[in-house]
């Protein structure tokens, strides 16, 4: 109820800002502006997870290729399923995800009970092998909007090191601590560091 009472009243502040970045994204970028990617929810359930699109239409091929010729990057890929250097992103998009504001769209996951406002970062099917046997404990709640993971470091942290942030949160959790963790929220997004 927490979550669906305060996304629905996160979603009608912003409503002006979504109405601006609509208009900005179909005349800098064109259509899609959203995408829907594919995410593991509570259970293993998959669930449309929904972004302002942030990257070129055929991201898919120009991963292959960047990958293909980059031995560094593709190292990187390997180890993080992210790469700070993306070829994939428009100069709108690095705006956007440097903000978070791309993932502003996901409020209407947390409406739909696909996500919380608080947990684990939403993770592809390929990634559920990095979480080992704690996969176990990122399958028992909703995945969130924002995260311990969110406001401990990034994208400047190890694939190992979010595992272990998402197994303490599931494992420590409390009221107390997603509302901590909503405040911090904001600093972290307002730092450039860790994102992208």
């Amino acid at each position: 109820m927490l979550d669906i009472v305060t996304a629905s009243a996160a979603l009608v502040f912003l409503m002006p800002l979504f109405v601006l970045l609509l208009g900005v994204l179909l005349v800098l970028q064109g259509r899609p502006i959203f995408i829907r990617h594919n995410r593991v929810g509570r259970g293993g359930a998959l669930f449309p997870c929904l972004k302002f699109r942030s990257m070129v239409t055929n991201s898919d091929e120009v991963l292959r290729e960047h990958l293909a010729a980059n031995s560094a990057a593709r190292q990187e890929w390997e180890e993080t399923h992210k790469l700070k250097n993306d070829p994939r992103i428009t100069p709108l998009g690095q705006f956007l995800r440097k903000s978070s504001i791309d993932e502003l769209p996901q409020l209407l996951n947390v409406i739909r009970g696909d996500m919380s406002l608080v947990g684990p970062r939403p993770i592809v099917r390929d990634e559920m092998v990095r979480y080992g046997a704690h996969i176990e404990d990122y399958l028992k709640v909703r995945p969130g909007l924002t995260g311990l993971w969110q406001v401990s470091g990034r994208s400047d942290v190890s694939y190992q090191h979010r595992v272990s942030l998402d197994v303490r949160y599931v494992r420590e959790w409390s009221l107390w601590s997603d509302i901590v963790i909503i405040l911090k929220t904001i600093p972290a997004v307002l730092r450039p560091s860790g994102s992208y």
